[in-house]
């Protein structure tokens, strides 16, 4: 996906948590949608790299060594200087008075193991836009289409277009890049991103459902192909 932050600075996200493989997977996907990411491991650690340099927000494992999560909320909240900053508390405890003690603590926000990380990250991104982190990416236009991209609707003459999540994602790719040609293996890098194994035959199917998305009787076929080479949104012809 490309950077969603544009040529402002990368909201920094602080993951506090002490399994090694849920860190590694945190840092990977918060990192490829943008995000700068530092860690620690511990609460102790957690505070420190609070106090060496404030982070856009903090997301915090309850359960950590030398310091549990509720009292490292406890204590950024007793901080004047990081009074205000976003916090997530992240655990396996799931009775209904868990959430709430964090709640009452100052978390801004509570999930719960296992989590599906895409709505992790959609809880992040709402949070820091709340405390005003991050900037609405506001509308990509090509030809009679017009992609909203924060209440991720999508146009066409008018008419509401109604695509899957790849679907989505290859066209936003699209319109960010109008008129370049892109071969298979671009496409998966800059859609489906280089650690995923896609067959590269997977986007022709994609972009067959893309095409019947956004083409309806009469309207000009916007996505052009490329013999031996690729894909393109354009209005031209091959």
């Amino acid at each position: 996906m490309p950077d969603s932050f544009g040529s402002m600075a990368k909201p920094t996200i602080l993951v506090v948590e002490d399994e090694a493989p849920l860190l590694t997977l945190l840092r990977y996907n918060l990192e490829k949608q943008g995000f700068r990411v530092e860690e620690a491991t511990d609460g102790q650690e957690a505070l420190m790299k609070v106090a060496e340099g404030k982070p856009d927000l903090v997301l915090l494992d309850w359960m950590l060594p030398s310091l549990s999560g509720i009292e490292v909320c406890r204590q950024i909240r007793r901080r004047p200087t990081t009074r205000d900053l976003p916090i997530i508390m992240v655990t396996a405890r799931t009775e209904d008075q868990d959430s709430v003690r964090a709640l009452d603590i100052g978390a801004d926000d509570y999930v719960t193991k296992p989590f599906a990380v895409d709505a992790l990250i959609a809880r992040i991104r709402a949070l820091l836009r709340r405390s005003g982190t991050v900037p609405t990416k506001g509308q990509l236009v090509f030809h009679d289409i017009t992609m909203d991209q924060d209440a991720h609707r999508v146009t066409r003459n008018g008419r509401a277009l109604h695509l899957g999540p790849t679907e989505y994602r290859l066209l936003e790719f699209f319109m960010s890049h109008p008129g370049r040609v892109f071969t298979r293996e671009q496409l998966l890098d800059g859609v489906w991103g280089r650690d995923i194994h896609v067959e590269p035959r997977t986007v022709d199917v994609h972009i067959r459902r893309l095409r019947k998305a956004v083409n309806a009787d009469g309207e000009t076929d916007i996505i052009r192909t490329v013999r031996s080479a690729g894909y393109s949104l354009d209005l031209d012809s091959d």
